[in-house]
């Protein structure tokens, strides 16, 4: 099926809320402020569209990261990265944080100190703030993705179907 026959659910939220647009940029310069490789930020986005199971997600990061010139075997590997060769130990740590956000664990807190510290020992403040909000960025559009489910592999603008 191709992208011309999906349908998504809603119509662009831009319609009803143009506000949106200008929050969104907003987002993306904010997180892209070059204190976390773009690579890595989008590693994070791509991760965090698995574990919430979103094909929106998961198509469009896939994207950036072929279009940023990564290899299919680091992004094929993202989804299994544990125990794939592929990424730095600073691209680990932060796989490893939007897991433990994102991963219910009815065991004990999802953000161990430890886990921080090995993250704050790879990331400087700013980097590591800007990790988190790279990760509070996809909460944000996640519940957008699993609802109104914008067309997977359409650019943004034409992402919706019209009403």
């Amino acid at each position: 099926m191709s992208t011309n026959e999906i349908r998504s659910r809603m119509a662009d939220p831009m319609e009803l809320f143009p506000e949106i647009g200008p929050v969104a940029g907003g987002m993306n310069k904010l997180v892209l402020n070059g204190t976390v490789p773009r690579t890595t930020i989008h590693l994070v986005q791509l991760r965090a569209g698995q574990l919430v199971g979103s094909t929106y997600h998961t198509v469009r990061q896939t994207g950036e990261l072929r279009d940023a010139g990564e290899t299919e075997d680091r992004i094929t590997a993202v989804a299994s990265w544990r125990d794939a060769p592929y990424f730095s130990d600073a691209e680990r740590v932060a796989l490893e944080l939007v897991e433990a956000v994102l991963t219910p664990n009815p065991s004990g807190e999802r953000v161990p100190d430890e886990l921080h510290a090995r993250a704050a020992a790879h990331y400087d403040e700013k980097a590591l703030w800007t990790l988190t909000l790279v990760i509070a960025q996809m909460c944000f559009f996640v519940p957008v993705a699993l609802i109104a489910k914008p067309i997977p592999g359409a650019p943004l603008g034409k992402n919706y179907s019209p009403r």
